[in-house]
């Protein structure tokens, strides 16, 4: 589902956010050749994508963080245990 970006913010490792209309939130990082974005690096870059439309896998339900409230995603199941060696 399409919605708006109306924010970015910085994750805790330092990669650019775009905050969702929705309230849900979507990684934006330049990582060539993964993903080529430089307008995210500055300031004026990140305002000219203020209002352009990303697809919202959450609200989509695409997404393995789907149920979880806007803004926070649902952490990760627990590891599975180690073989004990039996």
């Amino acid at each position: 589902m399409k919605r708006k970006i109306v924010g970015f913010h910085q994750d805790e490792v330092g990669d650019w956010v775009a905050d969702l209309e929705c309230g849900h939130t979507q990684h934006v990082r330049h990582d060539p050749p993964l993903s080529d974005r430089p307008w995210v690096l500055t300031p004026e870059g990140r305002r000219r994508f203020i209002g352009f439309q990303l697809d919202c896998k959450i609200c989509d339900g695409e997404d393995i963080r789907a149920g979880a409230p806007p803004g926070q995603s649902v952490p990760p199941p627990p590891s599975l245990p180690k073989d004990s060696g039996r």
